[in-house]
């Protein structure tokens, strides 16, 4: 568990499930963050269910992010190895523009720092603006990186950004 100023990032409960569905069928969400189309809210709680037990394992780093005990985003790795640790991260719109995102992604810096982590990589959609901000008030510096892909049928060009320690 991680306690900044005004979140708490820890394992997923059970409670969490309706909240995370919400998010992982949010059109904003699924503008900058790849998700899968759900045909039924089942599908979405059963990815809810896998995440929630990635939460709890030592093989992955998969956090809730919560404000007041309220669950409004999240934070996990896209791909690790034992020197560098490639996240993703969501904020429900709701709470944008509240420093939030920049809020959990300095201490999951830190955390992966601690954890033995050298490198710490986090990649967008070049149009979110927002993420890009946020990755470098963190400090991160745009790397080399970069690939086109087609998400929601549309061409996105993908940009990383890292840290290293």
């Amino acid at each position: 568990m991680i306690i900044t100023k005004r979140l708490v990032i820890r394992p997923y409960s059970d409670g969490d499930q309706e909240v995370m569905a919400a998010m992982l069928i949010n059109e904003i969400i699924k503008k900058t963050y790849m998700i899968p189309d759900f045909n039924t809210k089942e599908e979405a709680y059963s990815l809810f269910k896998k995440i929630q037990k990635f939460s709890y394992s030592d093989d992955h780093y998969e956090f809730g992010v919560y404000k007041d005990d309220q669950l409004i985003g999240w934070v996990n790795d896209v791909s690790m190895d034992t020197d560098a640790i490639e996240l993703g991260y969501v904020i429900n719109p709701k709470y944008h523009n509240n420093g939030f995102a920049t809020e959990v992604l300095k201490a999951v810096i830190e955390d992966l720092f601690v954890r033995g982590y050298n490198e710490v990589i986090t990649g967008t959609f070049d149009t979110n603006k927002a993420s890009i901000r946020v990755m470098e008030k963190c400090g991160m510096k745009r790397i080399d990186g970069e690939e086109d892909l087609v998400y929601q049928d549309r061409l996105q060009h993908c940009i990383y950004y890292s840290i290293k320690r």
